[in-house]
Order: C-alpha cells, then structure tokens, then sequence
C-alpha cells in the first residue's frame, strides 16, 4: 500500500460518504479500466482547481497538447502567405550558411535548429512581439544562437539586410559582416542579447524579466508592456543555469516572461533522453516551480485520430513511446510507422486505416503547426500569476530533406549538395522563384519583391507590432540620468583621520552617498549575493530597503534594532541570495538597461572576489557581448587579507582574469581616494560619454588609516594606472624604486622605511592602480611603433613614468606575480614581482604574508637583492639583511606546487 503520510492523520468526519467515493471509484477501474479512471481523476482535478479547492498539482499530464481543439482562439494571420513567407525565410537561411561553406575549408553555421524552430519564430514575429518604433520598448527576445541563420534571413526579406550582408556571414574582417551568433558587441544596431553560451540566455530572461518589476514597482520605468520571451532546446536544459533560477521566476510571480523550450529530442550529438521523455521530465521541472506549462506536441492532424480514441490505446502509445523511437518514427517510412506504432494493438491499426502510408510519414508536430502555436502564445500572454513556459515538439532539421531530418549528424552538417537543395527547393515550392540550374556551391538568395502580396503582408505586419525585431538602440534616452556631483567623493581626499578604516567600508559610504544624489541616486542599484553584513553593508538595509516584490509580510526578528532586515515593494537592493550567478544576471539587466530600455541604471555588483570571474567568468563574458555598464566590485579582495577562509576563499588571480575581458576596466586601489577618483570617472565614461564599457574594482576587507591624496596628485596618471604615491627621501646612497596596488600597499611602505633607515636605500613608491591598463596602452604603443618604423616612435606611458628613476624596480601584490607581471618589458629598467602564488591558506594575516613571502622585510630583501645584482652593493647585504629579519630559506618553495 503507498503511504503518503496524508489520509492517515487527517480525521474522516464522514467515513460512509468516503466509502461511497471509494467503492464508485473501483467500480469504474474494474468495469471501464485504468484510464477511464485516470480520465475521471483529471476532471476532478480540473474541477477542483474551477471551484478554486487548492489541491497539489501534479507535475505531469498526459503526452498530448495541453489545450484541446476546441479550446483553441481563431487564427488570424493568412495562413497561406505565411507558409510561403517561411519557405523564402527557410531557403535562405540554408543558402547562406552553404555560402559560408562553399570555399576554402568553410567557416561553419547551422541549419538544423532553425530548421525545426522556423515556425515558433514565424508566430511570434507575425503576430505577438512588439517592436521599438513607437518610442517604447517592446518586447525583450531571447533568441536560441544556433537560430541566427533564420533571424537574418528574415530581416533580408524585411529589407534590413541585402545580398552583400548575407554573402558575409561570419566574415566580419574588414567590413560589417554578420555575427556568427547574436553577438551585440559585434552587431550593436542588430542584436540585444548574446545566447549562444548555453544556460546564459535562460538564467538572463529570467533575472532580466525579475528586473523589469524592479524598475516598475520602484516606479522608475512602466514596464506593464514589456515580455521577455526566452527560446530555449530541450538540450540545453542540462545546463545547470538553464533551470536553476525556475523557482525565482515562480516565487516572483513572473508573469511578464514566456519560455519557449524547441523541443526536437536531439542534442548536439543525439537524443536529449532517448530512453526517456525529455517534454515529460521538464514538465515536472517547470510545473514543480511554479510554472505554468503549455505542451504543444501533436499538429492538427492528430486532432481526429484522439477524438476517436475512445478506449485510449492511442493516449497509452503516445505515453509509452520514447523519445528515441519518437526519433526513429521521423526518418522512417509510413508503412514503419504503420507497423511499429499503429500495428501492434489492432484498435490502433483500424484508427489509421483510411490514411496512406504518406500520411502516416508526415503526421505533423506541433511545433510546426501555426494554429497550435498560435494559440498556446496567446494563452502564454494572457496568462497571469506565473512565468509561462511553451513545451513544443519539433524535428531536427524539419523540411531539409532525408538525409538531414532528425539525424544524430544533422547538428554538423554545414553544406549541401545539389540533390539536397533540390529537395528543399521541391518541399518549399520555389520552384518559379529559383531556377533548377543554380550552381550548388552559389545558391541564390531570393525574397519577394517589393508590392507582392506576401512583402506587403510581411512589412504590415510588423509595423502594426511597432517595427523590426531584434533591434538594438545605443545610448538610447527615453529617460535622462543626471549626472552626480562631486560631493559623494570629495570626502575622501581627506583621507580617515587617525581612524583605521578598509577600502569596503568607503566604498559603502561613497553607495549610500550617491544614492542620496538628486535623480542620479533612484538609478544606483546595489546588488550583494547574501554576503552584506560580511562586507559590512548592512547599514543599507534599512536605509535603502531590499527589493521584495511582494513587500515584508512579516516581522523581523531584528526589527527593533538599527540595522534591521528591511525589505520593501520599492526597495533599492538587490539582495540574491546566495547566487553568484544569478546576482550577475540581474548585474547584466541593470547594466544593459540603457539599451534594452532607454533607462540608464548605475549597478554596483559587490561580490567575494573570490567567486566572480572564477564562478561566472563566461556570463561576465556575455556582460561584455552585451556591452553592459556598471561596476563590479570585488570584495574580500587578495589572498592574504581574508583571515582564516583558506583554499577556496582567498582570490589571488581575479585582475588576471579580468585582463582578459576587452572592455573590463579593472583597477586595484589602495586607498579609498584612488577608489573615488575611479568611481566618479567610470560614472563620466560610461554614462556621461556612453563609452560601453564596465569596471572591475578590488575593494578589501582590511582595516588601516586612509591616508589623504598627495597634494601633487595627478589624477589622470591614477586613471590611467600608475602615479607616484612618494618620492624617495633625499640623501641616500643607493635608489630603487616599489610598486605596490591594493593591500600590498602597508608592506611597501613599511619597507620604504626599513630600505632608508637600516640600509641607505632610498626608494620612489608608486601605486600601480591599474596593470591591465598600463599593459593594454603599452601595446598600442607597440603596435604603432611596429606600423610606423619611419614614423617618430611612441613609448609606453609605464615607461615613461618610470623613466626618471634609478635602481631596480620591485613590484608586489597581494594576487599572483602574473599580475604585474603584464607590464614586466616595458619597465625599461630591471624589473622583479612579488606575489601570492599558489593555493590560499588558513592563517593570520602576518603569517600568510610570511609564507607568500610579500612582508615588508621580503621586499627589503628584494630590492638589496637586485641592487647586489646590478653590482651596486656588496652581494653580502642581502644574506645579511635575510639574517636579521629571520627569514626562512630553507623551507619549501611557496610558489611551488609541492608546497600545497
């Protein structure tokens, strides 16, 4: 017997009307059969949720359309002009990736997944998504990156692309070309959002759809009118980010978002679940979350075949089939399809007899039926309460010809032959608009010309949905940002008095400053993935208020205190949970929102450093395909500086990661005035001069006097990467010269003093803000001076600051020595790093810089090191030196894998 746990504790006030339900019910199982019960349970079911009697719903139904025929609304596009629109769209698509395929090796592109997903585009862009014409934003349209073929040749029939642009797909050099994938950066009037990195698009709707509601519920924008439609293969649901965020969309009641899952059953190698049922298992995912789902699995044709399965052999099939013979059953003949499905129960094969064997081969998905398709996007926008998502059936390389549908290859396949085209060219009826001598390795384009009824009806219908989709605007300004004063940051030239304060704590006094600026403040938006009290932000709470979309329902238990937990329906923060990768999603919503919305949002994103590029380095990627703006911010910062965490916690390599990111300005301050200088300047570029860039700041949880900037402060040398923080002191005998950035600043100042006081070493100190900046303008130079030989030649700007010195040059930093190391040959004088490379331990402060070697008596001992090298001391000074500060030598090599 199962046991739930459930009737056994719940009292029976009327056991003889319970017994009567019971008996009636094994009556109706032992007299008409498990599925007529099963038939009876649904209704009730259904009747229930009618009546509005909560009851738990189950997670899966049976393996048919979720809304009957007779349920389903009017179709009011012309059928006929939209299948010969899609036949133009179809044809092209595949002819420009044979293009890209027809010379030297080929450059790759996909036909297959627009193939089977051509229809579930075609609808919505027919007769639900709204464009950008009116001034409004419209709809938000995630769209799948292997489908990029389609959306082009579309916006070629459209007008928006000629014959040279397709003839340039995926050539981009030397000429606007068109992006393999929907690549914004690459594509800024065209594209909005990057998805071909699988997971990243799903994860981004779904924080982008939750940030609309942010922006409307604290009033900044209206965005009542706005869907996020995500477009998703049921493949690509392994991906962890792909369903992971589901409940939030759920808890959120994101009604405002519609997934659209193409469900062809195959991989990029093969089946998703072919011992399984990939639309049932994400059924169950979605419906367990919170969705609501819509299955759309049979075409019209089988409308008549389930009206006449009265004893439901049929329904048993189709529940009983697996994706894998659901595969087989598309490449296979009708007299198989015959025999496999329909013959073995001979109810099943009388159902079909008045059908041929062509009509049993091209019984239709749903995901290629216009009216099925139409009716489940209509009930997707009506629907209200919950996020939406459409479960729709599709072939793999649907209307491509034998040897590609539904194939285990069919992903791969980047060209056809002639027969092949031929083929298409028969299925999609072009016979009259392509001439049956084309050459195979040049297959023409072709559209409808201008004033036929199929262009009129394609342009009229996008214009009564407000313009062209997808489409990009650029510094787009439906509402203006003013610029903050200077008062959030003059502060801190000062310097912290005698008070000892981290680079974190005036980093959130510098927040809560600038979201008290007029105009520019509503636009802050804070974003901290449950780690507020650690970086001491909780200050903010009550302050600011954390967005919850359905208010504070409760009483906190520390609502008497003055940081109390706040959250509020128009609440300024953004605080995750603990999602590093869904904090960067909703980074990526605010920060694109300048785009996507024509309302500038100024995100600051405070992480551990540790799990920011490590964690989420490929969506940060897309953050910068997107072109987005805002500032990330690096918390806990270095490798020695957070006590106690060890391995897995202490970041020692997040500005390397960072250097490869193009339009990542990243910058490791030391003091909380080189962090002002950086904010205030990174808010002008990017939102005063729209430059479509984003800052990575490092900001720590160490503690010490801030001191104030040095009167002679150029600040355009502290943006740019390096200034000097302090001249050597006069009179001594020997020079050298530290640089320093971040927490390694403590040490090198305190070495400064040990050099001149103990060994007659004066040195120059410089705060080296930005290696990745100093590397990058170094290769500019670089790369001039290599294209212009007769040309006068261009030194380094790292160069040039460094070039008045004397001595050896010590850089040290709290990350690894590949950091400074960016910049080691354009020094122009000897150059050696110290760093923290190798594996984080659990320790104190002192003694992890003890063992990393990155003391201040370390770096004394480097720089009498070089100096001994460069023959301008007695080589006895180091080992000397090494002796009176009780260094070790003879323990194993920190920077050494077998150390750790």
């Amino acid at each position: 017997m199962l046991f739930d746990g459930l009737h056994e504790q719940i009292p029976d006030i009327d056991p003889d009307e319970t017994d009567d339900w019971l008996q009636s019910f094994a009556a109706v199982v032992e007299e008409r059969g498990k599925n007529r019960a099963r038939f009876l349970i649904r209704r009730l079911m259904s009747k229930a949720r009618e009546m509005q009697v909560d009851f738990p719903a189950t997670v899966s139904t049976p393996y048919i359309n979720t809304i009957a025929p007779e349920d389903e609304p009017w179709f009011p596009g012309d059928e006929d002009i939209e299948k010969r629109l899609r036949a133009f769209i179809r044809w092209n698509a595949v002819a420009m990736v044979t293009h890209a395929n027809s010379w030297a090796d080929g450059i790759g592109g996909h036909l297959s997944t627009f193939a089977s997903s051509a229809a579930l585009y075609d609808v919505g862009f027919n007769h639900f998504w709204h464009g950008k014409d009116d001034g409004e934003p419209g709809d938000h349209i995630y769209i799948q990156g292997h489908a990029a073929p389609g959306i082009y040749a579309r916006a070629y029939l459209e007008g928006r692309l000629d014959d040279t642009d397709l003839e340039h797909f995926r050539r981009e050099i030397g000429r606007t070309g068109l992006s393999s994938y929907p690549h914004p950066r690459l594509m800024p009037e065209f594209w909005e959002f990057p998805t071909v990195s699988m997971g990243l698009g799903p994860i981004t709707a779904i924080y982008h759809a939750r940030f609309n509601r942010y922006l409307h519920n604290r009033r900044i924008d209206n965005t009542s009118e706005s869907k996020v439609w995500c477009f998703v293969g049921d493949g690509e649901t392994d991906e962890p980010e792909t369903l992971g965020a589901l409940h939030l969309a759920a808890r959120e009641r994101l009604d405002n978002l519609i997934f659209v899952v193409n469900c062809n059953l195959q991989r990029l190698d093969g089946p998703v679940r072919g011992n399984g049922k990939i639309i049932q298992e994400l059924e169950a995912n979605f419906r367990g979350s919170g969705w609501n789902v819509i299955k759309v699995i049979w075409g019209g044709r089988w409308d008549e075949l389930l009206a006449r399965d009265r004893d439901g052999v049929l329904l048993n099939k189709m529940n009983e089939t697996i994706d894998g013979e659901y595969q087989r059953y598309s490449v296979e003949s009708g007299q198989y399809i015959r025999e496999r499905f329909f013959g073995p129960d001979p109810r099943l094969r009388e159902m079909v007899q008045h059908l041929s064997d062509e009509d049993l081969q091209t019984l239709p998905r749903g995901g290629h039926d216009y009216k099925k398709l139409y009716a489940a996007y209509q009930a997707a926008v009506e629907h209200e309460g919950s996020p939406t998502v459409i479960l729709t059936k599709t072939v793999k390389g649907w209307s491509l010809g034998p040897d590609l549908e539904a194939r285990n290859a069919t992903h791969q396949i980047k060209k056809l032959n002639r027969t092949q085209l031929m083929t298409i060219r028969e299925r999609l009826r072009l016979h009259n608009e392509i001439d049956a001598e084309f050459d195979p390795d040049d297959p023409p384009y072709c559209r409808p010309a201008p004033g036929s009824a199929e262009h009129e009806y394609l342009m009229a219908r996008r214009k009564a949905l407000n313009g062209p989709l997808p489409k990009r605007i650029g510094n787009w300004c439906r509402k203006a940002l003013p610029m903050p004063s200077s008062k959030p940051f003059e502060e801190f030239s000062a310097g912290s008095g005698e008070m000892a304060v981290s680079t974190t704590m005036a980093f959130t006094r510098m927040l809560r400053a600038m979201t008290r600026e007029p105009g520019f403040g509503d636009r802050v938006v804070p974003i901290i993935p449950d780690e507020a009290r650690t970086f001491g932000m909780d200050s903010l709470f009550r302050e600011l208020g954390i967005y919850a979309s359905q208010g504070q329902l409760y009483e906190p238990v520390d609502h008497d205190l003055l940081l109390s937990y706040t959250e509020h329906i128009d609440g300024q923060i953004l605080e995750e949970g603990i999602t590093e990768a869904g904090a960067l999603a909703s980074f990526t919503a605010a920060a694109t929102s300048y785009a996507t919305r024509g309302v500038a949002m100024v995100p600051f994103y405070t992480f551990y450093s540790m799990f920011g590029f490590q964690r989420v380095g490929d969506m940060i990627w897309a953050l910068a395909d997107m072109r987005g703006r805002g500032f990330l911010m690096g918390a806990t910062a270095g490798r020695t500086t957070l006590m106690g965490e060890g391995l897995q916690h202490q970041d020692g390599h997040s500005p390397l990661l960072a250097s490869v990111v193009p339009p990542c300005q990243a910058y490791d301050p030391a003091f909380a005035y080189e962090l002002a200088a950086i904010v205030q300047d990174g808010i002008r570029r990017m939102y005063g001069v729209g430059e479509d860039v984003f800052y990575y700041l490092t900001i720590y949880n160490e503690n010490y006097v801030q001191p104030p900037e040095p009167d002679d402060l150029a600040v355009e040398d502290l943006l740019a990467g390096l200034y000097r923080y302090a001249p050597s002191p006069p009179g001594r005998a020997h020079s050298g010269t530290i640089l320093f950035s971040g927490s390694a600043q403590g040490a090198a100042r305190a070495a400064a003093e040990l050099l001149a006081a103990e060994h007659d070493v004066g040195v120059d100190l410089w705060s080296a803000t930005s290696y990745k900046a100093l590397r990058e303008e170094a290769l500019s130079c670089e790369r001039w001076n290599t294209l212009h030989p007769d040309d006068p030649q261009q030194v380094p700007f790292v160069t040039r600051q460094l070039a008045d010195g004397m001595g050896p040059v010590i850089a040290v930093t709290d990350f690894m020595r590949a950091v400074p190391d960016q910049v080691s040959r354009w020094i122009g004088r000897d150059y050696t790093s110290l760093g923290t490379d190798g594996f984080g331990h659990s320790d104190t402060r002192s003694r992890l810089r003890e063992h990393f070697e990155i003391t201040a008596e370390h770096i004394t001992v480097a720089v009498l090191w070089r100096l001994a090298e460069l023959g301008e001391i007695d080589s006895s000074a180091a080992a000397e030196a090494i002796k009176r500060y009780g260094l070790a030598t003879d323990s194993a090599d920190p920077w050494s894998a077998a150390a750790h």
